[in-house]
């Protein structure tokens, strides 16, 4: 089902509502990250030049206590901020009442999670944020993940409801991986447990040509084809589950290669002693923190292979060093490679963005719950509101 796209919406004389991610991060009150604020603005601008007559975001920071307002989640520095980006005044309104626009106003209305009822989509505060303007954008793809009133029942009860520039990027990147990916099409999917993507890997396994895992992922699938792991992280209890993958990867002839060497130490402190090993000598008393440099000369000429590559998640403990050195050499080979990259997920944006990678990917995606629910195979709540309105 088609969705509607801002883009194609008639917005002169309009009052344009957009729900937004601009959940940034905060240390006293100084935003140390604005990243999401600037992936946020295309929309704001798009709305605007269409000849919208005001502007109304919308946005959660945080986790405060639902239905009280606590200046320490206040998106009052959030709007100081994008004013400052948007070079012109952006009004924060506390309540959705105070929020409309006056002509050529921006307004940014206090963290929606100060008003009871965002978490359980309360259709009483739906219709509040619905009834801000003419038009509903949903442009918060970070949040797309949750049925909160103002990503999934704003959207329903809105007049006019469509996605925003930033939605409608994230959807078509991950469409190009799961619908209708070049191939051959491979994922590499790192972190520390099993049980946090167990769903995701259970997916991907169905649709991918080689699937690599890492982190602490890849020590219960050494541990589960019979390798002792010594003091390392790993799921002891979902060894059986990363059997059955390797069985099903087998099975349809897809490539689940495991690490042939690794970095280990005896503690994931910085200054260790880093020991590059096969994964056959891991002593008892020592962690596996990273892949060795045969493992990664593996998974190089694997992923060269690619035409499509998918990444949630390094493949070693990449922040503290000398861990980090697999998980920069894959995100190098993939920064040079043709393939059509998506980098999604906390950890491995991190990474690709600190070794200054990140313009030289296919995409950097700004949700991680989102992305990985959508690669899980499941229908976003925001994203099937906007389908029913398509």
């Amino acid at each position: 089902m088609a969705i509607k796209l801002l883009q194609d919406v008639a917005c002169e004389g309009k009052i344009v509502v957009i729900r937004q991610d601009l959940n940034v991060p905060m240390k006293e009150g100084v935003i140390t990250n604005d990243k999401r604020i600037r992936a946020a603005l295309p929309g704001v601008r798009m709305a605007l030049e269409k000849g919208a007559v005001g502007v109304v975001l919308l946005s959660h920071l945080g986790r405060p206590v639902e239905g009280e307002f606590d200046a320490k989640f206040s998106l009052a520095p959030v709007a100081a901020h994008v004013a400052s980006l948007l070079g012109r005044p952006v009004r924060l309104a506390a309540t959705p009442e105070e929020a409309r626009p006056a002509p050529g106003e921006v307004v940014l209305l206090e963290n929606v999670r100060f008003f009871k009822g965002e978490k359980k989509n309360d259709p009483a505060l739906a219709a509040r944020f619905a009834a801000l303007g003419d038009i509903y954008v949903m442009d918060a793809f970070g949040a797309a993940h949750r049925a909160h009133a103002s990503t999934e029942g704003a959207v329903r009860q809105a007049g006019v409801a469509c996605a925003g520039p930033l939605m409608a990027a994230e959807l078509e990147a991950f469409g190009k991986v799961l619908h209708a990916p070049a191939r051959p099409l491979a994922a590499i999917i790192g972190g520390s447990k099993v049980s946090s993507k167990l769903g995701l890997l259970e997916n991907l396994v169905d649709k991918v040509d080689s699937l690599i895992v890492g982190g602490g992922i890849a020590n219960t699938f050494l541990a589960a084809s019979g390798v002792n792991v010594g003091a390392s992280l790993y799921e002891p209890e979902l060894v059986e589950d990363a059997k059955k993958i390797m069985a099903k990867a087998a099975a349809q002839g897809k490539n689940l290669p495991l690490p042939v060497d690794v970095v280990t130490a005896a503690a994931l402190e910085p200054g260790q002693k880093a020991t590059t090993r096969a994964v056959s000598d891991v002593p008892a008393d020592e962690m596996i923190l990273d892949i060795g440099p045969k493992t990664v000369a593996l998974y190089e000429e694997l992923l060269g292979r690619a035409a499509t590559v998918v990444w949630n998640g390094p493949v070693g403990a990449f922040e503290v060093e000398p861990f980090g050195e697999g998980t920069r050499a894959l995100a190098g080979a993939l920064a040079s490679s043709p393939a059509f990259v998506v980098v999604g997920g906390g950890d491995s944006v991190a990474a690709v963005e600190g070794y200054g990678l990140a313009e030289r990917m296919g995409y950097i995606s700004t949700g991680g719950g989102a992305s990985l629910e959508l690669l899980e195979g499941k229908i976003l709540p925001s994203v099937a509101a906007l389908e029913a309105r398509g």
